[in-house]
């Protein structure tokens, strides 16, 4: 797993996918900042935390979510 926090959401999102071929697709992200705020459009979402490990295997059973928050916030 490779380290994203600090990423753009979309762009965390592509990194898994290349990084492992497609094996691990899908991930969840929630609002970091606990409002309930739906990540429709990716990319206006940055990434405040993973809920694996950087450094950590991953593979197509992995789990992943990030915290994430729009990009002009801070992450708490």
């Amino acid at each position: 797993m490779p380290k994203l926090v600090g990423s753009n959401l979309q762009a965390a999102q592509d990194a898994l996918q290349a990084l492992t071929g497609n094996e691990v697709f899908l991930t969840t992200s929630h609002d970091a900042k606990g409002a309930g705020r739906q990540q429709v459009l990716d990319r206006s979402w940055k990434v405040c935390s993973q809920n694996i490990p950087a450094g950590s295997k991953i593979d197509a059973s992995s789990s992943i979510d990030f915290g994430t928050v729009k990009l002009e916030e801070a992450c708490p």
